[in-house]
């Protein structure tokens, strides 16, 4: 079966309960009429040496770029606040937990979280599949490297969908309740290959899951070289310890990330502005808690020290400035 008939087919059944999608079918319609046009052009100008398309292609240019560009950030947004949502919930406490405990018994509460979450996993993978074998498509009928600036693009923008950092939760999100050791083997079953991995002390999390497509997540810090503690992921989607990010933004553990300058970059991709939107990734700060346990309070004893000394500079500072000094 094509990916096309294929997507079209698992949209189908998500578009009811209100997944938007990309319009794959709509999309490539347009790309067959360009390409029609394109051949009416070549047979007009044979002999001539402008036998290609132009890498301007008004056809293209007016409908399939801004309509992919739309339907890319409606499918992310809606990828985001979901998988916020699932991940909120099964971190509740107090009155939330309590709220999820009266709606309902606990164990099916586990099964559709579990559900819900290997469902948004395949969710962005199959669409991130989608634009990539539309914009090569598009590659191929124009002879150009357009397809190919326009993923960079969206990555700028922040709507590529793998570059997500929901999608690590989601995955480390999945890996936690396997450990809590779930007896529905079927529900465990279609994440049976994501996994968080070791490979000479540099941990990496992992998932393959359709058309052997495989997402790998780098849980190194670029900034101290250890394992991520206490992670958050910037807006681009690099992941960092936070008092590593906070180093970066040239601000204090006390005031945070949002504190942060919007022209600071980001040491690995150099984009400015990705520090106010930080996410602190509260699943995969527990897996790997759970998984380096002896580093995981080594660093927790070292990071108190240090957040203490900050607190006390900071308060230092502001009593010396109340009193005028």
């Amino acid at each position: 079966m094509k990916f096309c008939k294929k997507y079209e087919e698992y949209m189908q059944g998500k578009r009811e309960k209100d997944f938007p999608g990309v319009g794959l079918k709509k999309l490539k319609k347009v790309l067959k009429r360009c390409r029609r046009d394109l051949e009416a052009q070549r047979q007009r100008r044979e002999g001539e040496e402008e036998s290609k398309c132009p890498c301007s292609c008004a056809v293209c240019d007016g409908t399939f770029f801004p309509s992919l560009l739309k339907e890319m950030s409606i499918v992310v947004g809606c990828f985001n606040q979901r998988a916020q949502k699932l991940l909120e919930m099964h971190l509740a406490s107090g009155f939330l937990k309590y709220f999820a405990w009266f709606s309902g018994n606990s164990q099916q509460n586990h099964e559709t979280l579990m559900q819900e979450g290997k469902d948004l996993v395949t969710y962005a993978i199959i669409n991130s599949v989608a634009m990539r074998k539309i914009l090569k498509k598009y590659d191929k009928i124009h002879f150009s490297k357009q397809g190919q600036a326009f993923k960079s693009q969206a990555f700028k923008m922040h709507i590529e969908i793998l570059q997500s950092p929901w999608l690590s939760e989601l995955m480390a999100f999945y890996i936690n309740l396997r450990q809590t050791k779930v007896k529905d083997e079927a529900i465990m079953r279609p994440f049976g290959d994501c996994s968080l991995t070791f490979n000479d002390d540099k941990p990496r999390l992992s998932c393959e899951l359709f058309e052997s497509m495989k997402i790998e997540v780098d849980l190194t810090c670029s900034i101290c070289l250890d394992t991520v503690f206490d992670p958050v992921s910037l807006t681009c989607g690099h992941i960092f310890c936070y008092i590593c990010s906070c180093s970066a933004a040239s601000v204090t553990i006390v005031d945070g990330l949002k504190a942060a300058d919007p022209k600071a970059k980001c040491p690995l991709c150099r984009q400015e502005g990705v520090f106010e939107g930080a996410l602190h990734l509260d699943e995969l700060n527990i897996l790997l808690s759970r998984s380096c346990h002896d580093y995981w309070e080594m660093r927790l004893h070292n990071e108190r020290a240090e957040r203490l000394r900050q607190a006390k500079e900071h308060w230092q500072l502001q009593c010396q400035a109340f009193m005028g000094f």
